[in-house]
């Protein structure tokens, strides 16, 4: 670390406090019988959901796990035969990327565990980006994973309108999914810039369906709201999009989050969101459900995107998109 970092560090980070041991030992007498107490060997562990097998990993800061991490993820992996869901801190996919994750001295990845056919995973869920993106990628043997990002609950909400066209090895843009969507992403973030610079730079507020519009132009995405095809573009949402898109390179350190809480905001709608999953043995319905902060959704919750998979008689599971 530069001397300016290791004095911001001092600044920001505080150091964890001693662990008072006798306090530890007060709180497990209060689960001290032998059932009661975990054997987890670290900060992972896996949950009989009944019909699934959920799985968490800790992939830290910087998504590599040690090798007994991976020793054990491999155990449990292979042990039980249910349809299994990851969870991990740093998605495997985000950002129209793959991040498949390092095991320890280059001993493979999280992801060739993941689509391992041997092991029986459906889905990975991770976290870390404050948004909701959802790639279907289908494998060479035929099997179809859901990789999905499931952040939006989190404080400071990140674009979507950021990510390039979805183009990977078994997944592509017609079959991505996100939330916000991408127009509603960029034309919401203008008006924060606007609320911001408005008073300096003029306006830079860029209506949703002239959002989408750019989106079209730049990423070859066609609008999914048929109201907002065909919709001429003008110049002054060219000329905002140019002042909008600066904000698009990721800043070094502590100084992006500052610029994530400098730019979040707290007004309905708000396009948070969080993930439900329903399952049976030869059903798994995935949903997420917008939150939106008005209160006409706190009744009639919005569903964001659905996907169904169906147990097939040869064991193999069938996706179907129900939103979007």
């Amino acid at each position: 670390m530069t001397r300016w970092q290791l004095t911001l560090k001092r600044l920001l980070w505080r150091d964890p406090k001693r662990t008072d041991e006798a306090a530890v030992t007060r709180m497990q007498t209060l689960r001290a019988r032998p059932e009661q107490v975990a054997d987890q060997p670290g900060p992972y562990f896996a949950i009989d959901a009944g019909p699934l097998l959920i799985v968490g990993i800790d992939t830290g800061i910087t998504g590599i796990i040690d090798r007994d991490q991976a020793k054990w993820l491999q155990e449990i992996s292979r042990r039980s035969p249910k349809p299994k869901f990851l969870v991990t801190g740093k998605p495997l996919y985000v950002d129209g990327k793959r991040h498949p994750s390092l095991i320890e001295d280059g001993h493979g990845t999280v992801d060739d565990i993941v689509t391992s056919s041997e092991n029986n995973y459906v889905a990975a869920i991770g976290g870390d980006v404050h948004n909701y993106q959802r790639y279907p990628v289908t494998l060479k043997d035929g099997r179809t994973i859901q990789y999905i990002v499931n952040g939006g609950g989190g404080a400071g909400t990140q674009g979507t309108h950021k990510i390039p066209r979805v183009d990977l090895p078994g997944v592509g843009e017609s079959d991505f999914r996100c939330y916000p969507r991408r127009a509603d992403s960029l034309s919401i973030f203008s008006q924060m810039y606007e609320r911001r610079f408005g008073r300096m730079l003029g306006s830079l507020f860029i209506p949703p369906d002239q959002a989408a519009a750019l989106l079209e132009e730049r990423l070859g995405v066609t609008p999914t709201r048929r109201a907002d095809r065909g919709v001429p573009i003008a110049p002054e949402s060219r000329r905002a999009l140019k002042i909008v898109e600066l904000g698009r390179q990721r800043l070094p350190g502590p100084l992006h989050e500052y610029f994530v809480q400098f730019f979040d905001y707290n007004h309905p709608p708000m396009f948070k969101s969080w993930l439900r999953v329903d399952a049976s043995t030869d059903e798994i319905l995935i949903r997420c459900f917008a939150a939106t902060g008005c209160r006409e959704h706190e009744k009639d919750v919005p569903v964001e995107d659905a996907v169904l998979g169906t147990l097939q008689a040869d064991g193999a599971w069938r996706w179907t998109t129900e939103v979007g």
